[in-house]
């Protein structure tokens, strides 16, 4: 081809590439949005990949993204501040900016909605059986609730959209948060009709009763208490759940535990280990297709572990360093110290039942550390106790703290993580939290209906469900002159503590600022404004049809 003649064919070609017809394609040997859902098989890899969205949102996205549920609250502090953390709280709390906190779960949660929304819309279009069409939609739709949830505690009121989005759209309004509340009733309300019951389903998947739980959640949320305690008394008169008492599971034979620490074992969470307890456990088997995680490393794992146990292979003790590091025993495995316990969650809250409390048990909350290393023979076989730290050690400080044991597996981490076995010792890929974990817990429905019950104005009622939460931990019961909010977010920290995602419950309360304010004086530069996040300004710059608002006290 000479090259005068070059222009023409590439203009040639320029012509027939605006011809629709040719831009239009058919797709035949990948997945796209027309050709993906053909039958039930097809609807079910969809709820598969919200399943999985679930779990990387709240456990294992990374090793930083999930645990900002955590940090910036009463719980924790931050061993290592940085730009990414929460110390100053605006490091973290910008509209837009390097960490892209707001902006990550933002995107995160809407691709959550976005998924759940294509499955409803499709199941219009392709033929199945009733009972598929209605498993398909009632988890969709719970999947949806709980993103939209999520949304309206983080971000307040946020743009509403409930059907499958074909085209380019730039014109999204915010909707009130109570319109967003309203919308997670209606989708928990067809979830709870809908879904089967806990007993038919594997362990893992949703049913009747984790929609129930979360709905009772959602109406606090909205204002409606007495509608609360209805939902909540359906998940713990169900006759299949009961708050574990005895014994059970792996190591249940082990001298000098309880029941508490049983729930945290490996292999313990779910049904099949005769957990009754457990209402929706997000799954992490090790080295099983679809598990998240493989035994040799921490990627794809809940790393819990490596933020709160300590950094103790660091401590130095009359100028040596008397532990070896990491080790699979109480010293907290491969811990690196980042999410150090607030006094008021290691101390303050344990004061009246200090002693009694097998929540505050030293297996459960590590405080009496033993010396690990038979080269340092001065030291090797005692113990350190954070109540008493020798002269020179501080508490709290990253290398050394009170933690919960609940975030590590004590001498039963996977084989494959171990650098010797026969020492315990692990490689430097551990890390991980190597366990199954609650989303929901009974315990947790029982003080949603004392939340429940104290906000309609019944505190005798609230004090009930308190006191069996707390008669099964062997604590001093409680009068309901005693119970407060406050109470019950302190009985929530002794219960549930590091497995809780703390943010959401302060951030559903409107009490972030107080209690952060109040009972964690390591952030600085938190404001009231703070209860909310802030709209993400990518979102607001791409939306030019409409104005997104920011919420009060973010600037652009």
């Amino acid at each position: 081809m000479k090259i005068k003649h070059i222009f023409p064919f590439f203009l040639a070609i320029c012509l027939l590439s605006c011809s629709d017809e040719y831009l239009k394609e058919t797709p035949v040997d990948f997945f796209a949005a027309d050709n993906a859902f053909n039958n039930y098989d097809d609807f079910n890899r969809t709820i598969s990949g919200l399943y999985s969205r679930v779990r990387s949102e709240f456990y294992s996205k990374d090793a930083n993204f999930p645990f900002d549920y955590t940090y910036g609250t009463d719980l924790v502090y931050d061993g290592q501040p940085d730009a990414r953390r929460w110390t100053p709280y605006t490091s973290v709390m910008q509209p837009s900016g390097g960490n892209k906190v707001p902006e990550t779960h933002w995107t995160d949660l809407y691709k959550i909605v976005s998924e759940a929304n294509l499955a409803i819309s499709r199941l219009q279009k392709i033929e199945l059986t009733n009972e598929q069409e209605i498993k398909i939609e009632a988890q969709a739709r719970f999947f949806r609730a709980l993103a939209y949830r999520t949304l309206a505690y983080l971000y307040g009121g946020v743009p509403l959209s409930l059907t499958e989005i074909t085209s380019s759209k730039f014109d999204f309004v915010r909707a009130t948060k109570k319109e967003v509340l309203d919308q997670c009733i209606i989708d928990l309300k067809f979830a709870a009709e809908n879904l089967k019951g806990i007993t038919e389903v594997k362990d893992g998947e949703l049913h009747k009763l984790a929609a129930s739980h979360l709905l009772s959640e959602v109406y606090l949320a909205n204002d409606m208490p007495a509608l609360a305690v209805t939902e909540a008394s359906k998940v713990i008169d169900d006759p299949n759940t009961d708050l574990m008492q005895n014994r059970f599971g792996t190591f249940s034979s082990e001298a000098g535990k309880d029941v508490y620490w049983d729930l945290f074992r490996r292999n313990n969470q779910n049904r099949a280990s005769g957990n009754r307890e457990g209402l929706w456990v997000i799954q992490f088997e090790t080295d099983v297709l679809g598990g998240g995680t493989i035994s040799s490393d921490k990627i794809g794992s809940f790393m819990m572990e490596r933020h709160h146990a300590p950094n103790i292979g660091a401590l130095t003790v009359g100028g040596k360093k008397p532990f070896l590091y990491p080790v699979s025993d109480y010293t907290g495995g491969r811990g690196i110290g980042w999410a150090i316990s607030t006094k008021y969650f290691s101390n303050t809250i344990w004061q009246s039942d200090f002693n009694n409390d097998m929540r505050n048990a030293n297996h459960n909350f590590v405080r009496v550390f033993t010396y690990n290393d038979p080269a340092q023979a001065a030291f090797f076989g005692k113990t350190i106790s954070t109540e008493a730290p020798p002269a020179g050690v501080t508490v709290p400080g990253r290398n050394f703290y009170a933690y919960q044991s609940k975030v590590t597996t004590p001498g039963d981490h996977p084989t494959g993580i171990y650098a010797d076995l026969a020492k315990k010792t692990l490689k430097g890929t551990a890390g991980a939290t190597y366990t199954d974990q609650y989303m929901f817990r009974l315990a947790e429905t029982y003080l949603l209906r004392a939340e429940a019950y104290l906000k309609d104005g019944k505190p005798d009622k609230a004090a009930e469900d308190i006191n069996v939460v707390r008669k099964r931990a062997n604590a001093s019961q409680i009068d309901p002159s005693a119970v407060t909010i406050d109470y019950i977010l302190d009985e929530r920290m002794r219960e549930l503590g590091m497995e809780e995602k703390r943010r959401l419950t302060l951030q559903r309360l409107g009490l972030l600022y107080d209690r952060v304010t109040r009972f964690n004086p390591y952030y600085t530069g938190i404001e009231t404004f703070h209860n909310l996040w802030p709209i993400p300004f990518v979102e607001i710059e791409r939306n030019t049809g409409a104005v997104l608002e920011q919420n009060t006290g973010y600037v652009n």
